[in-house]
């Protein structure tokens, strides 16, 4: 994080994930599983100020660390809340129009986390229209099971993108066709300086899913 850039979005695979304003760009819920640093709930909290933030972490002391890192204190459309990502999932509050997964632990993504039943349980948490973002770790010996796993919740309405700057993979998974969702590539109101952040996200997202094969 940079000290006078808080709410920068520094790595790629952040701006990657928030190639959902392709699908969604408008979204009024997000919930999102994994604080990390919080880069990501910083940009969103600033930008897409109608939407209401929900942020699930796990562990303590992450949290502890939210004023450290500059994140914002909870508010009418801004919590963060210590629990278990599956837990959450498996009895939302409300439906949501994004849910990011970004959980990761010292061993890597978290067996709870990646299992068909949290996956069939992010598929219902979502509004009819709405898509899960989830950053995968792409050398990871299950990958290919737990991408098989997303597209049996979400009728193999997915899309791949990798991350040129990592091993990682993001994948945005619909309830709906993918395509059917797809607006122009258009700032959907966010500062310039950070559409121009994310514009590349948004515009791999459309690119990718004008391929013939693409959800």
């Amino acid at each position: 994080m940079r000290v006078d850039r808080p709410d920068r979005l520094e790595l790629a695979y952040t701006r990657t994930m928030m190639g959902f304003l392709a699908l969604q760009p408008a979204p009024q819920a997000i919930a999102m599983i994994g604080l990390g640093g919080g880069s990501l709930a910083k940009f969103i909290h600033q930008q897409l100020p109608q939407a209401f933030l929900k942020v699930v972490e796990i562990n303590p002391h992450v949290i502890a660390l939210r004023e450290e890192f500059e994140v914002p204190p909870d508010s009418e459309r801004f919590r963060v809340r210590l629990a278990d990502g599956a837990d959450f999932v498996r009895s939302p509050p409300q439906p949501f129009d994004v849910l990011l997964v970004d959980g990761f632990d010292y061993h890597g993504q978290p067996p709870a986390l990646a299992s068909q039943a949290f996956y069939d349980d992010c598929a219902a948490l979502l509004s009819p229209e709405g898509v899960l973002v989830a950053n995968l770790y792409a050398g990871d010996p299950d990958y290919e099971r737990q991408l098989a796993r997303i597209e049996r919740a979400f009728a193999h309405q997915v899309l791949q993108l990798p991350d040129p700057e990592c091993s990682n993979t993001i994948v945005f998974a619909g309830r709906q066709p993918l395509r059917a969702r797809l607006g122009e590539a258009r700032n959907p109101g966010l500062s310039p300086a950070a559409w121009a952040q994310v514009r590349g996200g948004v515009r791999a997202v459309q690119q990718a899913l004008a391929q013939p094969t693409a959800g």
